[in-house]
């Protein structure tokens, strides 16, 4: 009885070569055809694990975690100084599917930078922000704006506690006159105070206290005499309600 062979099947030599080509483990300088160039880990031909991406064209410069071809875990970027040529870090943190996810420090400029959380790129959570004039803003963002509940302190020490919404006051909130020793209480519409109280407010220790205090509810006529000229305010002599 004869016997039938089956022929093997031999595989196309491409195969082969494309299994060697496919980049696993640890792998010196891969360059891309942008000039772009990469160092660190690979698997299933994609950046994973530690790795240093260098981008070309922008001269930026990125140290940290992948995971299958995207920035994912803790990582810096490094862009150049415009000035200088030297790399400057301008965000180290967290980063998830390519982009700042968690927490992480953004620096803006030398004396401008943002601590706290992100999500897909944006300002997203609670997080510190301090500005170049030097006013410093804590609370709750969101889609990379105060959102929520929030303390802006500025420069000269006065500070608004209260509600926020696209970046701007809105809502109950509290003004804090520490040069003038007053408290404004009321509601804010986009950064404007449109119903509300004014009270001294440790009027003896401010350094710029009004020239004249604040009379109680129910206080009669010239039951509070003025005191010494001072330099009038800023803000001047102030009624019960605004």
């Amino acid at each position: 009885m004869p016997v039938t062979k089956c022929p093997r099947k031999v595989e196309p030599p491409w195969k082969g070569w494309d299994r060697k080509a496919q980049k696993n483990g640890l792998r010196h300088q891969v360059f891309a055809v942008n000039g772009d160039h990469y160092v660190g880990e690979w698997k299933g031909n994609l950046k994973h694990g530690k790795g240093t991406q260098v981008w070309k064209k922008s001269g930026a410069v990125y140290e940290g975690d992948w995971k299958f071809g995207k920035r994912d875990g803790y990582g810096s970027l490094s862009h150049p100084d415009p000035e200088t040529g030297k790399l400057r870090r301008v965000y180290s943190g967290w980063w998830k599917g390519d982009k700042k996810s968690g927490y992480g420090i953004q620096f803006f400029g030398p004396k401008e930078y943002y601590e706290g959380e992100w999500c897909n790129n944006q300002r997203s959570g609670w997080g510190r922000m301090y500005y170049n004039n030097g006013d410093i803003y804590e609370g709750q963002w969101q889609n990379d704006k105060p959102e929520g509940e929030g303390m802006l302190r500025l420069k000269n020490w006065n500070r608004y506690e209260g509600s926020w919404e696209r970046g701007m006051k809105n809502g109950h909130g509290r003004f804090f006159h520490l040069d003038h020793g007053q408290l404004f209480e009321g509601y804010w519409v986009d950064n404007v105070a449109k119903c509300g109280t004014m009270i001294d407010f440790g009027r003896d220790e401010a350094p710029e206290p009004t020239q004249f205090p604040i009379p109680k509810v129910g206080s009669p006529p010239g039951a509070l005499k003025p005191e010494k000229q001072k330099p009038a305010s800023k803000l001047g002599s102030g009624g019960a309600h605004v």
